[in-house]
């Protein structure tokens, strides 16, 4: 691996990008780095924020790069809504896909993002609130909405680091 690239909106795929870099010892950048860092068709890892399903910079990363897995980082909790994002994001079923539980902070959004994110948490989080039978991803979900807490964790990484080793070891 070349390199791990990312897109990030509040900072949780960049801190995300920077703990993965630390552990397996490959450097990573954000898209605007990689411009002038990363040759066009090295083998990287890709890391981008969920957005409706989609992974942001997903498609142009694709197009330059060789990439070998993709990481998105949403407000889901780690490891979930695989099907979902493989299939809204056409990520092929021979590249490795990883979804990482960021943080959500309405107050560092801007623009349409905020708009937008501001009218979810009141019609979501309205609808969660008032569900009686919420199952532990819900109540999850909802406190993210209410009280934003810190969601970027090392041991988030988990599956990520060991498909890395395992595919690392397999080059050599």
């Amino acid at each position: 691996m070349r390199a791990i690239i990312y897109t990030s909106n509040t900072g949780s795929t960049a801190k995300y990008a920077k703990l993965l870099s630390h552990q397996i010892c490959v450097p990573s950048y954000s898209m605007e780095e990689a411009k002038t860092k990363v040759k066009p068709g090295a083998e990287i890892i890709y890391m981008g924020w969920i957005m409706a399903g989609k992974i942001k910079g997903y498609p142009e990363a694709a197009r330059k790069y060789n990439i070998q897995a993709v990481c998105g980082v949403g407000m889901g909790q780690t490891g979930t809504q695989l099907v979902e994002v493989r299939t809204k994001n056409k990520v092929p079923q021979r590249i490795p896909l990883f979804t990482l539980q960021g943080t959500f902070d309405i107050r560092k959004l801007h623009g349409v993002y905020k708009m937008m994110m501001n009218v979810m948490v009141k019609t979501a989080g309205k609808a969660l609130a008032d569900k009686s039978d919420r199952t532990p991803e819900e109540d999850d979900m909802l406190d993210m909405m209410l009280n934003g807490s810190e969601r970027v964790k090392a041991e988030n990484l988990k599956h990520i680091i060991e498909w890395y080793d395992i595919a690392e070891r397999g080059e050599n």
